[in-house]
């Protein structure tokens, strides 16, 4: 995928502020995924009369408060740096031969490989807590609960496939006018202005359709696997099972949902990149023979 190539060119060249900060985002997820565990706990103890289960989830929230604060901060100085690298190379390297318009479009839409890997990455590893953490915890409440969770992998994938194929022709169509802008708009027509804003408005509203279609059938299964997991639970747990455990499990399989949700969105992102990268590779090519004739 053409895309990863120049992710991994960006991540080689700035991989310990990066790495920093993937590691920073770690610790803060494993405070996060352990707090509905210790939230259990307190709750239990706490009816008991037991007051050290509270200290443990205050003194767990308060390092993922610390550690986050400081993430925040050094994220900006970092992918800010990177940005202003990326895009001073790229149109550096086209000095004056290329369109204007094109230029301008690009090196907007390069923003979005940066956005990658500040927010989009972060969910990569964000989902990957939520799903791969969820499903060991939720061993230690019930297995019976695990298996009904990964049942719903199969339907997700097929639905994010089929997802991903819309999306990357619908991405395309809206890039495509989207490179036209400057252009249009140094013409001063107000028609053609009109028109061009018109169509991005309707390629972004058939990409916001298929998103909310996606949306709806992820929370969908959602709330499937939310009420047959319970509805199991108290059945077979019964009286036994502590309110503590209910609210631990729930918060897990919300957790387990929301690292699912990621799957459809990262495809989307992925198609994205990939049809940045395909243009900025045209613009080469086309150079490419244009300074050949300069040479010449």
């Amino acid at each position: 995928m053409p895309q990863l190539k120049v992710l991994k060119s960006i991540f080689i060249k700035h991989r310990y502020q990066l790495l920093l900060t993937y590691i920073l985002f770690s610790l803060e997820m494993l405070g996060t995924l352990l707090r509905p565990f210790f939230l259990g706990l307190a709750i239990d103890k706490l009816i008991k009369g037991q007051y050290d289960g509270l200290i443990i989830l205050c003194l767990v929230h308060l390092g993922c408060l610390v550690v986050g604060t400081f993430r925040h901060r050094y994220d900006t100085r970092t992918y800010s740096a990177i940005y202003t690298s990326l895009v001073t190379k790229f149109i550096s390297k086209r000095k004056k031969r290329a369109e204007v318009s094109k230029l301008s479009a690009l090196s907007n839409l390069s923003r979005e490989f940066v956005d990658f890997l500040e927010y989009d990455l972060v969910y990569v590893i964000e989902a990957v807590y939520n799903i791969a953490g969820s499903v060991i915890l939720l061993m230690f409440y019930d297995p019976q609960v695990v298996g009904i969770c990964l049942s719903i992998l199969v339907p997700v994938g097929i639905v994010s496939y089929f997802y991903g194929k819309k999306m990357k022709r619908l991405t395309r169509l809206k890039n495509d006018e989207l490179e036209k802008q400057v252009d249009i708009i140094s013409e001063g027509n107000s028609l053609a202005i009109r028109r061009h804003y018109n169509r991005l408005r309707e390629w972004q509203i058939r990409i916001s359709d298929q998103e909310a279609w996606n949306f709806g059938f992820m929370e969908f299964m959602v709330m499937a696997v939310i009420g047959v997991a319970l509805l199991i639970v108290t059945k077979t747990s019964g009286a036994a099972i502590l309110p503590g455990a209910l609210i631990g499990i729930y918060n897990y399989i919300l957790k387990f949902a929301t690292g699912l949700d990621t799957i459809p969105y990262i495809v989307q992102k992925l198609t994205s990149l990939g049809d940045i990268t395909s243009r900025i590779e045209n613009q080469q090519e086309d150079e490419e023979p244009e300074t050949m004739m300069i040479a010449s």
